[in-house]
């Protein structure tokens, strides 16, 4: 799959596996008869690609004639193979397309704060709304477009969306996630946020990008072309949810962030925390080892904020100094 067509909300196209021959034989013979068979991947080939209804059809008639346990399904032909008996979310999620077309997200703004609790910056965080008004949280949002093949696509969206609501902050950085598994190549994927940032006149210095689930990057070296690109831009880069394990010890010498965040598990409590203080005080000195500057985030209480003051800490985050709000502090 492009940048350019999972960026639009197209038909999807499934690919479907069926190794077992008697199998493959009772579902091609199903699908010619309904002229949905789609496109064979050559002749004795066990893949053929389906539009979204074909794979309906096919779904129903392998519940009733086949084992599901035997057929596999993948929206993209990078992703891994998954279960037939996993395709109901495909259909459950179809609101997501919805959702993108009609842009119905807005960044909420939260706020970092320095030691002096003056305002730094703020995160910019999406928040969506149903058709009635409803509000749809982030993680239910992206697991609706991984589970359709749109997580590019919605991505996109939170980032163009955040950079517009960075326009109005003078003098603040701007912090806005992005994730980097949906980003297929830096110099397409990324070249519609450069161009809402030149056409706001926003000085790519202010723009910090957060990569989300630092913790679960597979693919370094693909981040480190992410995060070079948006370097040479002259932007900033962050990375989130840094805790333990290989994120702290490599991944951050590696790529020195100019913003590394602490990850709220290893700060809500920390003042009284043996354990969490350990993780704290070892991630502050990679911070300085990386020349990044340490942000905590989740921080709730002031006894927490005041132990990380005084450890180092240089910025911080939370409900303690802000919630997220419709308009900058």
């Amino acid at each position: 799959m492009t940048c350019k067509t999972a960026c639009i909300i197209t038909d999807l196209q499934i690919e479907v596996k069926v190794d077992d021959l008697t199998q493959r034989r009772m579902l091609t013979e199903h699908m010619e008869r309904l002229h949905v068979l789609g496109v064979i991947d050559g002749e004795d080939s066990s893949v053929f690609t389906v539009n979204e209804a074909g794979l309906r059809d096919l779904t129903d008639f392998a519940r009733d004639f086949l084992d599901m346990k035997k057929l596999y399904f993948r929206i993209s032909g990078e992703a891994p193979w998954r279960s037939l008996l996993e395709v109901d979310e495909v259909f459950t999620s179809q609101w997501i397309d919805d959702l993108i077309q009609q842009e119905r997200v807005i960044s909420f703004y939260q706020p970092i704060v320095d030691a002096e609790c003056s305002v730094f910056g703020y995160e910019l965080l999406a928040r969506f709304h149903s058709p009635e008004g409803r509000m749809i949280y982030p993680d239910e949002a992206f697991s609706a477009a991984r589970a359709r093949g749109r997580l590019y696509a919605l991505d996109r969206l939170c980032r163009i969306t955040a950079v517009r609501h960075a326009a109005p902050l003078i003098n603040k950085k701007a912090f806005i996630n992005f994730v980097p598994t949906s980003i297929y190549s830096p110099e397409f994927c990324l070249q519609s946020t450069v161009a809402v940032a030149e056409q706001f006149n926003i000085d790519p210095f202010q723009l910090v990008f957060e990569v989300v689930e630092t913790d679960k990057v597979d693919d370094v070296e693909h981040l480190r072309t992410i995060l070079r690109y948006y370097r040479d831009k002259g932007f900033n880069y962050a990375l989130d949810d840094v805790g333990e394990g290989y994120s702290t010890v490599e991944l951050l010498s590696d790529l020195k962030p100019h913003y590394m965040k602490l990850d709220r598990s290893f700060v809500d409590g920390v003042s009284l925390d043996v354990k969490k203080q350990e993780n704290a005080e070892m991630f502050l000195t990679k911070a300085k080892e990386c020349g990044s500057v340490p942000l905590a985030e989740g921080i709730e209480r002031e006894e927490d904020f005041e132990w990380l003051k005084e450890k180092g800490y240089q910025l911080f985050q939370g409900y303690f100094f802000g919630k997220p709000a419709l308009s900058p502090l």
